[in-house]
């Protein structure tokens, strides 16, 4: 298949597998894999270039580290130490032991042993990022351990590339050394000089990325040409992988150090928007070949063997990170998203197996079986994302809840949600002297809140006995500021039904959930980004030339206008949502507003509330 007709192939597959992947709730992954699955084995289409188009969209794992580079701090990377050393490097240790151990027993050579045992146990970086970043999962606790233990696998493939040529079995280790090495152009050298060489191109990288890059970029961006710089942005990844590829390196770990170095520049943000599509790309041909790439025929002939050992692989890596996360404070859902998110095998086993093949190491027809193992895992990780998402979470969040708090001391008001929100009220009112109880059902939260010296307290605020023991009827007060909208109007409609003579103030999410606070009893109800967004606007209109006494006037006729409609529409709001009368009504007072607005800037009307302003003078031009 020539080159445009590959990449048309390709290119279909994408646009049609992917969106269809994601309606159905399967992920952008599963949809590259099962794209794959279907223009590969199942119909034919691609065939035997598959491992070329692999190898070529490698380098997306590549661009994909840089821009993940891009996002971290140094300082954030050594705040990661403990993870990243403690438990990555014992993730990687553990596994390899188990899986050589279990290689032996199977009767292999212990080089072959040792060969597979380090190759399956790094995990997808590719795979388990893209979920991690797709989902919004990436800044959680489990998302740090994850990324911490896949950067510490990325590093260890840099001794592993060192140690296969050395493991040689029999009459092929010096043949498959020099094949081995065959890219590497250090091969020739004294082992010291070798070292020296790759800690120059480090530092090199570092220096560069520091001191030079800066200049250039501003050099390039005075240009004003966006093309160029873009083609700077790949020149400086393709450069970096090129460098580490020539001295036997990582080439994903050198331009993950390059994004790194580069994190605290002006121009990260450009760098972002040039290369994220490039590597959404030839990430997506990535997947798309490793579905293209299993051997259906092997797994027919096989089956028993090649699923065993992938659930067997799968399950032993499972329980290993379980363990280890256990060890290093997850526990619940964060575990089994630890868990579930790293067992599958990884895209470096491809190139390490062949590696291992050129060297000696394994055999062809092992690499054979254990390819399309990796493979089956790697297919088989979406699934597990979605397992998590939709069965293991909720059931494990369940199991993990934490006894509430015991509330020592109780208080004339109840804060109900410790976001930002209920921060800044309970802020004012202790400023003011009143004795607040604080109460949230997320950890972090009340731990945080801890740690800046606001007394809070962990439980459900839909509790009665919490409520009761927070304040009772000695409570005059709630701030209900839940982030969950249900639970929100629960707790209102409970308070109000059983303590009548506190008086309650309700944050809303929206227009409707007004009314379904106002409907549980609120007294007050407060939509969360009202105010601050008539803010924002005042400011908006003053920076745009309006004076800032006809800003105020125009802000205060907006407020005073969307009360009234607020008012207006609850009449024809119903439980259930939107009907034609509502919508109808809606559009009458938008029209209604402009109308409202125009009229305040063409006539200077002043009002009593007005009289600490100073206004314009007669006959301004300034609107």
């Amino acid at each position: 298949m020539d080159l445009l007709s590959g990449a048309f192939v390709y290119l279909v597959a994408m646009v049609v597998a992917v969106p269809l992947a994601n309606r159905l709730g399967l992920g952008s992954v599963l949809g590259y894999l099962l794209a794959g699955v279907v223009i590969g084995p199942a119909l034919g289409i691609v065939g035997a270039e598959t491992k070329e188009v692999k190898h070529f969209a490698e380098f997306g794992v590549v661009m994909m580290l840089f821009l993940i580079g891009l996002e971290l701090q140094p300082a954030m990377l050594w705040r990661m130490r403990s993870r990243l050393l403690g438990l990555g490097g014992l993730q990687v240790l553990a596994t390899t032991l188990i899986v050589f151990a279990g290689a032996l027993a199977a009767g292999l050579p212990w080089q072959s042993a040792l060969a597979i045992g380090m190759t399956l146990a790094l995990s997808s970086t590719a795979i388990v990022l893209q979920t991690l970043q797709e989902k919004g999962w990436m800044k959680t606790t489990p998302g740090e351990s994850a990324f911490s233990v896949l950067l510490f696998q990325d590093i260890a493939v840099i001794p592993m590339l060192a140690m296969l040529p050395l493991l040689a079995v029999g009459h092929a280790a010096e043949q498959g050394a020099a094949e081995a090495h065959h890219g590497g152009g250090l091969e020739n050298l004294p082992g010291w000089l070798q070292g020296l060489m790759i800690l120059a191109v480090i530092a090199a990288i570092i220096l560069v990325g520091r001191y030079l890059m800066r200049p250039v970029f501003r050099f390039i961006a005075a240009a004003r040409l966006r093309e160029i710089f873009s083609a700077a942005a790949l020149l400086l990844v393709i450069g970096i992988a090129l460098a580490m590829d020539r001295i036997g390196l990582s080439p994903a770990l050198g331009t993950f150090l390059a994004g790194v170095v580069l994190s605290g520049s002006e121009y990260r943000h450009e760098l972002e928007s040039d290369i994220a599509p490039f590597k959404g790309l030839l990430l997506g041909v990535f997947f798309i070949s490793v579905g293209a790439g299993i051997d259906f025929g092997l797994l027919a002939g096989r089956p028993a063997l090649i699923f065993g050992l992938a659930a067997t692989l799968m399950a032993v890596k499972l329980v290993v990170l379980l363990v280890l996360g256990r060890v290093f404070g997850l526990r619940g859902a964060d575990l089994w998203l630890f868990g579930l998110g790293l067992a599958q095998a990884g895209e470096f086993a491809f190139v390490l197996f062949a590696f291992a093949g050129g060297a000696g190491v394994l055999a062809g027809d092992v690499i054979q079986v254990l390819t399309l193992v990796v493979a089956i895992t790697m297919l088989l990780t979406p699934l597990a994302f979605i397992l998590y998402e939709k069965v293991i979470a909720p059931r494990a969040g369940l199991r993990s809840e934490r006894e509430a708090d015991e509330i020592d001391e109780p208080g004339t008001a109840i804060i109900a949600g410790v976001g930002r929100f209920g921060q800044v009220v309970n802020r004012l009112l202790i400023t003011n002297g009143h004795r607040t109880v604080v109460l949230d059902h997320d950890v972090d939260m009340i731990d945080l809140a801890r740690r800046f010296g606001i007394r809070s307290y962990y439980g459900d605020a839909t509790r009665p006995d919490l409520l009761e023991a927070a304040g009772g009827d000695e409570a005059t007060l709630l701030v209900a500021a839940l982030d969950d909208r249900e639970k929100q109007n629960q707790l209102v409609e409970h308070v109000a039904r059983a303590h009548p003579s506190c008086t309650i103030i309700a944050r809303a999410l929206d227009r409707h959930h007004v009314y379904e606070l106002q409907e549980a009893g609120a007294h007050y109800v407060e939509r969360e980004l009202f105010e601050a967004s008539l803010s924002a606007g005042r400011r908006a209109l003053i920076e745009l030339g309006a004076h800032p006494f006809k800003a105020e006037r125009q802000t205060r006729a907006f407020r005073e206008h969307d009360r009234r409609t607020l008012e207006m529409l609850r009449e024809n709001w119903q439980e259930g949502g939107m009907d034609a009368s509502y919508v109808d009504a809606a559009r009458s007072r938008a029209r209604e507003l402009d109308d409202v607005m125009r009229s305040d800037r063409m006539f200077d009307r002043h009002d009593a509330s007005e009289r600490g302003w100073v206004p314009p003078p007669k006959g301004d031009s300034v609107a």
